[in-house]
């Protein structure tokens, strides 16, 4: 029963997946762009480490593997809504949304993971190789992305970002029903991206702001988005503490859909088509 439940949605997933997979020429320019501010952050937090008066919270090591899982991993961020789903509000062609046979949250939830990891996919690979293969050869192994710290550590951070993509995804999807009151969502997108890319740890790893900032960036949701699985990954997050961590992510995620769903059907009740 459930496997035919899921299989609207798995083949939704798999067809805006493949669809997204046919931009590579902006993935490239995007895998170049991503690569030169990586660089830039490294060369900015390796001056920052140089002239530290006091032991820094992180490795530098840990702090590479952060800025290149970050610059790898940039396009799992929910900063941008799916042009298409936009394009539907501005035309009144979500009209033909509603009437799809399948649950509207789960069937933008699908596009919306798609939208998440397909992008991801084309420039993450690419990264990995600059990373951990071009660097080293280059004679720049202080600044290179090492393997990660055990086998536990690999599968741990594997698991939390499962549990990232999901989370990502949820969030976005603030993004698109939000689309039901500000169409456009250039406003809302706007300044979710600022929150985004800050209290996620993209802009500066959140171990490295103040002492007093600690608790609140422990529990804000942002931080599953990058912070978690790339300490779980260098090992700045041991092992042990990971389910804990994941399990924070999962309940994040949980929270995040179910405020969507009540959100949505709200909107819907209230919903007035562009165009007709």
């Amino acid at each position: 029963m459930l496997r035919e439940w899921l299989r609207p949605y798995a083949a939704v997933v798999s067809a805006r997946y493949r669809m997204l997979l046919q931009y590579r020429a902006a993935a490239f320019a995007g895998f170049t762009t991503q690569a030169f501010w990586g660089a830039i952050k490294l060369m900015v937090l390796a001056a920052f480490y140089a002239h530290a008066t006091s032991a820094p919270p992180m490795t530098f090591a840990a702090v590479a593997a952060y800025v290149w899982l970050g610059q790898g991993l940039l396009g799992l961020l929910p900063w941008n809504v799916d042009a298409e789903l936009s394009e539907k509000m501005l035309t009144g062609g979500v009209a033909y949304e509603l009437l799809r046979p399948l649950d509207l949250y789960g069937f933008w939830f699908a596009r919306t993971l798609a939208l998440r990891t397909a992008t991801t996919t084309l420039r993450l690979l690419p990264m990995l190789l600059l990373a951990m293969v071009v660097l080293p050869l280059a004679g720049l192994e202080k600044w290179a992305l090492v393997g990660p710290e055990s086998l536990a550590a690999g599968v741990a951070f594997a698991i939390s970002l499962v549990a990232t993509i999901a989370l990502a995804t949820a969030i976005t999807m603030v993004l698109h029903v939000a689309l039901f009151w500000t169409i456009s969502g250039q406003g809302f997108n706007t300044l979710v991206t600022g929150l985004v890319v800050v209290l996620s740890g993209m802009v500066v790893p959140l171990p490295l702001f103040p002492e007093w900032l600690q608790g609140f960036l422990y529990w804000q949701p942002f931080r599953g988005l990058a912070d978690v699985p790339f300490r779980i990954y260098s090992g700045h997050i041991p092992v042990a503490d990971a389910g804990i961590e994941i399990a924070l992510q999962v309940g994040w995620t949980l929270a995040v859909v179910a405020l969507d769903r009540a959100v949505l059907a709200f909107g819907r009740s209230r919903l007035v088509v562009q165009g007709g």
